[in-house]
């Protein structure tokens, strides 16, 4: 019976190792799979539309303290009475759902974009702006990495609330709008639905000439896109350039494509490389878009706003444009929660998308201040 016993024990415990190896090697494809909404977008039933009327239905705004008030000590943030210059920034993909599109009145799901999104992405503005962050119906991951009609009507919905949240962003700036600068900033999915809102809304338009600069992160946006695009608005080469576009995608040594790598469904059958190598990429520690490696010490900061305990990382990682890419090397082990943790195995190793804006954070910051900086003193008096 003993014997049994152990024989059985030692049966069961070799299946729960075989099921966690193989669990851990086709994480990838089973993850895609458990996550592929299950519905097609037409038999879902009609989420609430987002009231951009009421404050719920934004992650931040300038009269009150939320999450893009996020700061730590040597970090001073602006009275948003006092900033001169208004920040648009819309959120990255914060919704894993069954749906093709995740809910604006979710406190669950609100309370994680506020969490890890506005707080530790728009954040970054809070040194020289007015941080405005809509809440909007935002699409499935799944409308990026296997790109669909059904995740393209998704993608639509997520930008129709996006742009009417824009418009409600210029009536709560008032009649001051027409004539005070902006910055639009996104990551991700807030990115390519941004760079949607800049070719629509902005481009050829009079709130063109308001523009401070467009910081687009983690997108799939291409040097041919904005010439096609954009003819009134370049990619930035220098860090006092206004007008202009800044983007980055942060990858390290070890990184090799995954499935969850963003693709467009307008791009069809186009060699994914060709896309990739063709991606606008600005260094955030030069601001230019040349292939010069700037080392590690010449970052003065990574900050995790989601770590245990977050502080300044001056020296964190380097930067170095390369075919599309931006290459970076970190000096440390970067902090990681459980789900976090997970994330990271999902897009593979050293896929820093996740954390485009914190690798770089006072980077980011101080530019974003010198760009509005250099706005205001070119603009006739």
């Amino acid at each position: 019976m003993k014997r049994w016993l152990l024989r059985s024990a030692a049966i069961l415990a070799g299946l729960l190792l075989f099921s966690l190896i193989a669990g851990w090697i086709f994480f990838q494809p089973l993850l895609r799979w458990a996550l592929y909404p299950r519905q097609g977008f037409a038999a879902q039933a009609p989420l609430v539309a987002p009231d951009y009327a009421s404050p719920a239905m934004w992650s931040a705004l300038p009269d009150r303290q939320d999450a893009a008030d996020a700061t730590l000590p040597g970090l001073p943030t602006i009275a948003p009475d006092r900033a001169l210059v208004d920040v648009f920034y819309v959120h990255p993909t914060t919704y894993v759902g069954p749906r093709w599109n995740g809910p604006v009145d979710d406190p669950r799901l609100n309370a994680d974009t506020d969490r890890v999104a506005t707080r530790i992405q728009a954040s970054a503005f809070s040194g020289c702006c007015a941080v405005y962050a809509p809440r909007y119906r935002q699409a499935h991951g799944m409308a990026f990495t296997r790109p669909s009609s059904d995740g393209d009507r998704a993608l639509d919905l997520a930008y129709d609330d996006v742009e009417r949240a824009f418009a409600a962003f210029q009536a709560r700036r008032g009649s001051a709008g027409g004539a005070r600068p902006f910055i639009l900033a996104g990551h991700s999915q807030g990115t390519m639905l941004a760079y949607r809102l800049l070719r629509a809304r902005i481009s050829g338009q009079p709130l063109r000439a308001q523009l401070v600069a467009a910081y687009l992160l983690g997108g799939l946006i291409t040097q041919a896109d904005v010439k096609r695009d954009l003819p009134d608005i370049a990619v930035c080469a220098t860090k006092t350039q206004t007008g202009c576009v800044v983007a980055w995608n942060a990858r390290g040594p070890a990184y090799h494509p995954s499935p969850f790598e963003m693709k467009r469904s307008q791009d069809g059958d186009r060699d994914l490389a060709a896309l990739l190598a063709d991606r606008v990429c600005t260094n955030p520690l030069s601001w230019t878009g040349d292939a010069t490696e700037v080392r590690a010490d010449q970052n003065p900061g990574a900050l995790f706003f989601d770590a245990k305990a977050p502080a300044i990382l001056p020296g964190f990682a380097s930067a170095q444009c390369r075919d599309g890419t931006l290459w970076v090397v970190t000096q440390g082990k970067v902090p990681r929660d459980f789900l976090s943790t997970l994330l990271d195995r999902a897009l593979g190793a050293d896929n820093y998308h996740p954390i485009e804006y914190q690798l770089f954070f006072l980077s980011l910051r101080d530019n974003a201040t010198t760009r509005a900086s250099a706005f205001l003193q070119a603009r006739p008096r």
